[in-house]
């Protein structure tokens, strides 16, 4: 594996670098006191993106997305990283599972979203229900050409900002020989449909101005050309995105990382104690080594699996340990680093404890820790028949 950038990615790099650094960076403070993103300034991040070539770049380039493959957009949401969550999601990455469209779902759902014109959020999560994906209880019961769907998902990301959400839903049951499975059918769903709610959701400490919400279905009923993909196949489906969201983690908790990095060695080369810098310390000088030791190992578990991705060979396994080092590591480096500063660390005047709030949802979101160490430790075991 090579990770040496051609001059295309490099320029991938340097082009997100400089947006987010113009862009993105300066609303931080208040799109964090105000917790929300303007629809104004969500207008201006999207229209400017879009003239930069950053929006939808996950997406085909025929149907007007970037065309970028998945190590490229790694780069790219690496770059983001640095940045509050609620800000560089603006700059849209539609979700894979929409590359399942076909026929008028291609001009209803795909285009628009690739074009900005609409915008998609996810539901998978229930109450009862949240790394058990086959445990939901959200229903979707075929009535001649129709589904009617009953039941309630909640964590749903960004859904107040959304024209329409990618729901799952269990649509049957089969019998396998671990027992009863419930069939998972994946929808699209407008949320102007009559039965379809939204309403507020948790305070969530991370992430500030990226809210959730919960959403509530009643009878909702929807055509059967509403069906994303194959009837029943929406496990299979869900499994897909969620490899590579799980590699959209890792890559920000890297670029969350890299800033956190950088703020600390700055301030212990230039702060004194004692009459010398803070970085002669042993005690402040291993930290900083001991956060460069693993925001390293982690960005290289990240490009592995990004580069294995692109190069068609996805590996569960690699993404899963890209996720859970990533998320672990930043949790560790954006702690050491406030501990660094000390108490000015956790002062709002630095983006340190926001930085130390919002990557504290990276381990649970998009698939637990733990989730991701059964995956890991599953492919070790499954040769030997485990």
């Amino acid at each position: 594996m090579d990770f040496g950038l051609t001059q295309e990615q490099q320029m991938i790099v340097d082009t997100t670098k400089a947006f987010t650094e113009r862009e993105l960076i300066p609303h931080e403070e208040k799109v964090e006191r105000e917790n929300q993103v303007s629809p104004d300034l969500v207008k201006q991040i999207k229209q400017r993106s879009i003239a930069a070539g950053l929006y939808a770049c996950n997406m085909p380039s025929e149907l007007g997305g970037g065309g970028l493959d998945s190590f490229d957009t790694t780069l790219v949401d690496r770059e983001f990283g640095v940045t509050s969550y609620a800000l560089h999601y603006v700059v849209a990455r539609p979700s894979n599972i929409l590359r399942a469209c076909k026929d008028q779902q291609i001009v209803e759902y795909l285009i628009p979203t690739i074009n900005g014109d609409r915008v998609e959020c996810l539901a998978m999560s229930e109450p009862d229900a949240g790394s058990d994906v086959r445990g939901m209880k959200c229903t979707a019961t075929k009535d001649g050409k129709d589904w009617v769907i009953n039941g309630t998902k909640h964590f749903i990301s960004h859904a107040d900002m959304a024209d329409y959400v990618i729901l799952f839903a269990a649509s049957g049951e089969e019998q396998t020989s671990k027992g009863v499975k419930k069939k998972i059918t994946g929808f699209l769903v407008d949320f102007d449909t009559k039965g379809c709610e939204r309403v507020k959701g948790y305070n969530c400490v991370s992430n500030n101005g990226y809210h959730n919400m919960i959403i509530n279905f009643d009878n909702c009923r929807i055509p059967g050309t509403n069906v994303l993909g194959e009837e029943h196949n929406g496990f299979d489906a869900a499994n897909e995105w969620l490899g590579a969201t799980r590699l959209q983690v890792a890559a920000v908790c890297v670029g969350r990382a890299r800033r956190a990095l950088k703020l600390a060695v700055e301030w212990s080369a230039t702060r004194e104690q004692f009459g010398q810098q803070i970085g002669k310390f042993q005690g402040v000088s291993f930290k900083l080594a001991d956060m460069q030791i693993r925001l390293d190992a982690a960005e290289l578990l990240t490009l592995r699996a990004a580069f294995n991705d692109a190069a068609g060979n996805f590996s569960d396994s690699e993404v899963a340990m890209a996720k859970v080092f990533s998320s672990e590591m930043c949790q560790f480096v954006t702690d050491e680093a406030i501990q660094i500063f000390g108490g000015m660390g956790l002062m709002d005047e630095l983006p340190l404890e926001r930085m130390w709030r919002d990557t504290r949802v990276d381990r649970i979101w998009d698939g637990t820790s733990e989730i991701q160490r059964h995956i890991i430790s599953r492919a070790l075991l499954r040769p030997h028949g485990g």
